[in-house]
């Protein structure tokens, strides 16, 4: 128990940290950036609460936000995604065995179900964060091509990293 805390608590720093030194600086065509650090909210372990869920996007979410200047964005956008996590996890995760400690990844969803998940979660997570950093309705189009266009590219690094991890 003690080492899976120390390995998920050396993530969400490392993710942080790629995400804030590195990835906000990347700006593909002006206008497409990778938010890869989701990965680490879309793999939290099926049997935590619906609080520790929601504590853990946000604190993930602000801490992004006070090094990226973004207000809040980022936090909305984890909240939320904390929010429906449980329930995607229900609807794509193994059906066996809930008990135990189970991190969604190609191993224990499949690789189909798990990508499935993750591009679910990573496009609402997007368009959240683009919305609300775009502070209205008006240009829905922009978002809409934004939200899509680093969804997958957010999607397509979430998607090597898996295949890289599965194959240790």
């Amino acid at each position: 128990m003690i080492e899976v805390l120390i390995r998920r608590s050396g993530a969400f720093v490392l993710l942080i940290l790629l995400q804030v030194l590195v990835l906000n600086n990347v700006l593909f065509y002006g206008f497409i950036n990778p938010y890869f650090y989701v990965l680490f909210l879309i793999t939290l372990p099926m049997t935590l609460s619906r609080e520790a869920f929601l504590m853990i996007g946000f604190l993930m979410g602000i801490i992004i936000d006070i090094f990226s200047g973004t207000l809040g964005y980022h936090a909305s956008a984890c909240v939320l995604l904390c929010y429906l996590i449980p329930y995607l996890q229900d609807l794509f995760g193994p059906r066996n065995d809930h008990s135990s400690n189970v991190e969604p990844s190609f191993k224990t969803f499949g690789s189909g179900a798990f990508m499935q998940y993750a591009l679910i979660l990573v496009v609402i997570h997007h368009f959240c964060f683009l919305l609300v950093e775009h502070g209205s309705f008006s240009d829905i189009l922009w978002v809409l091509l934004k939200t899509i266009l680093s969804s997958v590219f957010t999607f397509l690094m979430i998607w090597v990293w898996e295949i890289v991890k599965s194959k240790k």
